[in-house]
């Protein structure tokens, strides 16, 4: 199964590479989060933290990651390379695993790239490397939920474009629409929508803290959003 995964891995890895929009999502990422580093981190006077960057990358990536994974299972449906797939000797577990762990590879490359910033900001300052590890860690399994979904959505059509838009809807409602709701509703509802407010949840780690019930959640979270991207998989191919 490891052989196997791995294999799938590469393969979406290299896919991804090739993918034209994949370039422009990270372009758009770092140059957006560079300027957020300059104009709100590296100040004169300012606070020696890159809490404010990281929360604004999370937000950010509500919009890139599903353009990261739209492209994953949607083209192998609309190619028709998911019939090869199906009849290869390898489980839909299995297919599911290589897309995730391609995407997320991309991902951190991309997160890898945002460590000029904490270069810099340990050479001008001095920051607290607690805000960084788990800040970064945070962003991680943050990122690992946000694929998770987007796969999801990518199995659920062979558009890539409605692809993308179902992961950003669905990523969407988890945090800005139950962000909404937790501040009109009171009691036990403002609680509920309050701990599956994905970005909520990502607070702690940004403020250097680890907190084990965040930890379930994107762990859980992860792992529910793959069970049903393979389940979907495993409908289409008894149609």
């Amino acid at each position: 199964m490891i052989r196997n995964v791995l294999a799938l891995t590469q393969r979406e890895l290299q896919a991804t590479f090739f993918s034209p929009v994949a370039y422009i999502v990270a372009a758009v990422f770092l140059v957006a989060t560079g300027y957020l580093f300059m104009d709100g981190t590296l100040v004169p006077g300012g606070e020696a933290s890159v809490r404010a960057m990281l929360q604004s990358m999370a937000w950010m990536m509500v919009f890139a990651v599903p353009l990261l994974t739209m492209r994953a299972l949607s083209e192998e449906y609309a190619t028709g390379t998911i019939e090869s797939l199906m009849t290869a000797p390898v489980t839909d577990v299995e297919v599911v695993l290589g897309k995730f762990f391609g995407v997320l590879v991309f991902y951190v490359a991309l997160l890898a790239a945002t460590l000029v910033h904490v270069v810099l900001l340990f050479r001008y300052s001095a920051a607290d490397f607690n805000v960084l590890a788990w800040g970064y860690l945070g962003m991680l399994l943050l990122g690992g939920l946000y694929v998770a979904v987007g796969l999801f959505a990518s199995a659920m059509t062979r558009y890539q474009l409605l692809a993308a838009l179902v992961g950003a809807g669905v990523l969407g409602a988890f945090t800005l629409l139950v962000d909404a709701l937790a501040a009109t509703q009171g009691g036990a509802w403002r609680n509920i929508f309050g701990y599956i407010n994905i970005l909520y949840r990502f607070e702690d780690f940004a403020k250097g803290m680890l907190d084990t019930r965040a930890l379930v959640f994107f762990l859980s979270g992860t792992a529910f959003f793959l069970f049903l991207t393979v389940k979907v998989v495993e409908s289409r191919r008894w149609r």
